[in-house]
């Protein structure tokens, strides 16, 4: 059984399923009925140094830049409608191959053309991010995002870390203004 996380609430994955070496973070999420132009919602993660940085602009995975140099974080492909059921997108992270430099893995969502389509998270439901075992597609750990209405189009949903020996997820859902550029900025990518 998964564990279900709060909002700020993070799990020792390394205990929670201590044979796990490659797991799948899957996205998924819903929009609701608007008039104008469809949602495209992307799946984007920052590879992180102990400085909160990516350590090289190849750091930053999206549907463009696929996988870091080292191959341990790769995007799972663009989903450019969220329709059906399951994870729009996913982030596959290898821990066996992750550098000893790399502290965090950033998992955030951003919408596509959020401003030139007026959109933002406010207008998305069913927001979640999980934890599968790649192994055994076994969920660990699951976060599903409040609908705080938030008017951001960018929002970090969660964070794979390192803590000693460990590796955990933490639970964030928290927006962030202005959108991919900012945000990429923010973990020092040269936008």
């Amino acid at each position: 059984m998964a564990i279900s996380l709060q909002k700020g609430g993070n799990v020792n994955l390394s205990k929670e399923a201590p044979t796990m070496s490659k797991m799948v973070v899957g996205l998924g999420w819903d929009t609701r009925a608007t008039d104008g132009a469809a949602f495209d919602l992307d799946a984007v993660g920052f590879v992180l140094s102990s400085a909160g940085k990516v350590r090289a602009d190849s750091d930053f995975i999206f549907f463009n830049n696929k996988q870091n140099a080292e191959g341990s974080v790769v995007h799972g492909g663009d989903n450019r409608t969220g329709d059906g059921d399951g994870d729009d997108e996913t982030i596959m992270i290898d821990l066996s191959k992750m550098p000893a430099d790399v502290e965090k893995v950033a998992v955030c969502v951003v919408i596509y053309d959020a401003e030139g389509r007026k959109q933002n998270f406010g207008q998305v439901s069913r927001a979640y991010v999980r934890i599968l075992n790649e192994a055994n597609q076994q969920e660990v750990a699951r976060y599903d995002l409040s609908e705080d209405g938030s008017t951001e189009a960018a929002m970090i949903f969660g964070e794979v870390y390192r803590n000693g020996g460990d590796w955990k997820f933490k639970a964030v859902g928290q927006g962030f203004k202005g959108g991919l550029g900012p945000l990429a900025g923010s973990y020092g990518v040269n936008v």
